[in-house]
């Protein structure tokens, strides 16, 4: 697939109307999922880079799981926040749907754990308030993660941590509770087995704090506060949490200061566990970070992933090119029979057609646009209104006179306005070029 693949076309060819495949160029296979693939792509008007994860409808559908996957597209589209994997792009053909997202090039927490990195306390506490910062803006918006854990936490190139993959999200409106056993059963929270074992009535926000402490805990010590694997049994779970509430489990060599945080976040009982920012700040080794300068990215984190190679598996791209039936660089030429072919539709393509009647097309471009409309109108607006308050004849416009009584026009606030600044990730063309180049030398030694 790499840089040379079939995908490349020339640059000056039109890319008009919605945003699709066409307008991307594909560089390399970087990651899988449960339910699809990740690559670097190039948008080829902009040069931007993202990361574009692709899901076969039909694997899809077998698996009973296009339905997370829409869900997961659409709470995508209303988040924005520093610390997150933002949404860029959303689209579809007749195979795949696609996700165009931040790129991060730093590695996931798991691959770093596989190269044996020893991450020190300061990164600990600084992951903590990036991830906790997240965690309460989620919850701001209503959604609960149910599955934060090392491989979901991704580095972008300076080490900043970042959360990812909310295919088994849930929102959470007017005080509902979450129900299901959702989740990777090491990281999900005790509520979660009780109310499986029908002993509660259900769980919220808390559940994403323990699983940021149990994540936190592997990530410092190698090893996980309890022995709990995928075969391990609710009630097992439940004898072995419901046997250690005298005693908090704290890593190895943990210091006193930083086992303050893992006694906070690894409660039993929910209720006492931190779940937002200013509880986070009220432990010691917490309160002197500036959230402010966090949620810029100004505080520069101990560990730096590599910078002269992908931090991913290798093998993601031989599997692509040799295993893969349908490989993304060879959709073009594929879809192009396909659609010469086809006479007619399928039971498969009806069922298809049918889920798929709502999915929209997403493009934050677009909706960055509109908001910089906004606000540019809601100036001129104010500066308008100044003149006219100014003025000695106000009366001219009446119908614009506040109608508090008052003689002076009011200009409405912008409301929920989001911060892009510190979300963008702009990753430079020479940065890939230079970890691809890597990642071929390597694979040819």
């Amino acid at each position: 697939m790499g840089v040379s693949s079939s995908n490349r076309h020339d640059r000056s060819c039109p890319l008009d109307g919605e945003v699709n495949f066409d307008h991307f160029e594909i560089l390399r296979a970087i990651g899988k999922g449960s339910f699809g693939k990740v690559c670097i792509v190039e948008k080829k008007d902009s040069r931007q880079m993202y990361a574009m994860k692709y899901m076969q409808k039909s694997r899809c559908i077998e698996r009973d799981a296009l339905k997370n996957v829409l869900r997961e597209m659409e709470i995508l589209t209303t988040l924005e926040h520093p610390f997150l994997v933002n949404l860029w792009f959303s689209f579809q053909d007749e195979e795949d749907l696609f996700m165009v997202s931040d790129l991060l090039l730093g590695g996931d927490l798991r691959y770093h754990l596989g190269q044996d990195v020893q991450f020190n306390e300061n990164s600990i506490k600084l992951f903590a308030c990036e991830i906790g910062s997240a965690l309460e803006y989620l919850q701001s918006e209503h959604i609960v993660h149910r599955d934060i854990k090392p491989e979901n936490i991704l580095l972008d190139e300076e080490g900043h941590a970042h959360i990812t993959d909310f295919n088994i999200a849930a929102t959470l409106r007017d005080k509902k509770l979450a129900s299901s056993l959702s989740g990777t059963k090491p990281y999900i929270a005790p509520e979660v087995y009780l109310c499986s074992l029908g002993e509660c009535a259900g769980y919220s926000y808390p559940v994403d704090w323990w699983s940021l402490g149990v994540t936190l805990y592997e990530v410092m010590s190698r090893c996980r506060p309890y022995d709990i694997h995928s075969g391990t049994t609710p009630r097992e779970v439940r004898s072995m949490m419901m046997n250690s509430t005298s005693c908090t489990p704290i890593p190895p060599k943990c210091s006193e200061q930083l086992s303050v945080l893992f006694q906070r976040l690894l409660c039993i009982n929910p209720e006492e566990r931190i779940t937002t920012v200013k509880k986070l700040k009220s432990v010691p080794c917490i309160s002197r970070y500036n959230f402010g300068m966090i949620l810029e990215k100004q505080i520069r984190p101990p560990f730096t992933p590599p910078k002269d190679r992908l931090n991913c598996d290798p093998t993601f791209e031989l599997e692509e090119m040799i295993v893969e039936p349908n490989p993304l660089h060879r959709k073009p030429r594929r879809l192009a029979k396909q659609r010469s072919l086809r006479t007619s539709m399928t039971i498969e393509d009806t069922e298809l057609s049918r889920q798929l009647q709502h999915f929209k097309c997403y493009n934050r471009e677009k909706e960055l646009e509109r908001r910089e409309m906004e606000r540019k109108e809601h100036d001129w607006e104010q500066e308008l209104i100044k003149a006219m308050n100014a003025s000695t004849i106000p009366a001219i416009v009446p119908a614009m006179v506040s109608d508090r009584g008052g003689d002076l026009l009011t200009v409405p606030m912008i409301t929920n306005e989001r911060r892009r600044s510190s979300c963008k990730l702009n990753i430079s063309p020479v940065s890939i070029q230079t970890r691809l180049y890597a990642a071929k030398t390597d694979g040819g030694s």
